[in-house]
């Protein structure tokens, strides 16, 4: 069975021979992997079969880019879209927001021409190289881009965007409607050129710990429409859609599921989210990928991680709808033999056989 095979049947709550798996390690665990044992030259994912791969549209303001400070420690730059960041070296971080360039509606305004489709958004060549490869190692392949909420905050400001979620709504729902529709231009695009996609893949992190970032009723009028967008175009095509969205998201399921997501990842279990009750409430409608909490994959004591494994996947892989994957991505407090057994358990707890 090849892993897009296994994947499309998990995804429709079927059975295979065995539950699929992918994960993301961090750039500093794979180096970290090397140094213990892992082939030089190959990836975590060739190395332990990672079975789902993508590529990525650009949804930015394609905005010029430039580097404002190169340190030993750390990089300051400004992005695409008009962020500046400091992002750290030799090690995994999530960006310091440092700056903007659109602190008003005014300046969304003035900015907001620049969002439309254009070939540069997709890198035709290197999707069409990497769809081609994927497809001979029997890969289950998605198109993925980050519009909504996150993106929004990345673009203005955290605080600024949830400010103006209550204070001018209107804006808010303007920006997240505007960069679904780019997302949306560029899936028709790919789909419509012959780059024959399994799925498609929304990044938004929605939560913190045991609480979204806002409320079902806010996510329902603001931001559900844009990712009913992108989902429509999907759907359209017959293929499913998949979420990634960090932190509590659990009060957001029902919504995910009216907005056509098929499956969620990667249920941050430190957050709160409750794989096996998930499973039991939505399992039906919703399959699941993740949940495995990586503090048990880099605990000293193995039999912890085997605890973890045996006591949920078993019951998440009960009627297919299951993809194993750690609850985030894999940090650099794992090492490579501890991975190595944490996929030796995942492949005897996730065997149907």
């Amino acid at each position: 069975m090849t892993s897009q095979e296994r994947v499309l049947l998990a995804l429709q709550h079927k059975e295979a021979d065995r539950v699929p798996w992918s994960d993301f390690p961090w750039g500093t665990t794979e180096a970290r992997w090397h140094s213990e044992g892992m082939p030089e030259g190959v990836s975590a994912a060739e190395h332990f079969g990672f079975e789902l791969w993508g590529f990525g549209g650009d949804s930015s303001l394609q905005m010029e880019t430039r580097v404002l400070e190169d340190c030993d420690d750390y990089t300051i730059a400004t992005g695409a879209d008009g962020a500046t960041m400091k992002n750290w070296k030799g090690r995994t971080t999530t960006p310091e927001l440092l700056d903007f360039a659109i602190t008003t509606r005014e300046k969304w305004e003035e900015v907001k021409p620049l969002m439309v489709y254009n070939d540069r958004r997709v890198d035709w060549e290197g999707a069409r190289t990497g769809l081609e490869a994927a497809r001979a190692k029997g890969l289950f392949t998605y198109l993925s881009w980050g519009p909504g909420f996150t993106k929004t905050c990345n673009m203005v400001g955290p605080e600024r965007c949830l400010m103006a979620m209550v204070e001018d709504p209107d804006w808010v729902r303007d920006m997240f409607m505007t960069d679904a529709q780019v997302c949306a231009a560029i899936a028709e695009e790919v789909l419509g050129r012959g780059l024959d996609v399994d799925a498609g893949w929304i990044f938004d992190d929605l939560g913190y710990k045991h609480k979204g970032f806002f409320s079902p009723a806010a996510y329902r009028e603001l931001l559900m429409p844009a990712h009913k967008l992108v989902c429509d175009v999907f759907k359209a095509h017959g293929k499913p859609m998949i979420l990634h969205s960090c932190g509590y998201v659990t009060e957001f399921v029902p919504l995910f599921i009216e907005a056509g997501f098929d499956c969620l990842q990667p249920l941050e279990v430190k957050a709160g989210n409750d794989l096996l009750a998930l499973k039991q409430q939505y399992g039906d409608r919703l399959a699941l990928m993740g949940g495995i909490d990586v503090r048990a994959m880099a605990h000293p004591d193995p039999k912890v991680i085997e605890q973890e494994i045996a006591s949920k996947v078993p019951v998440a892989k009960a009627g297919g709808g299951y993809i194993f994957h750690s609850d985030h991505s894999v940090p650099d407090d794992v090492s490579f033999r501890q991975y190595t057994r944490v996929m030796e358990l995942a492949a005897h707890y996730g065997s149907f056989r």
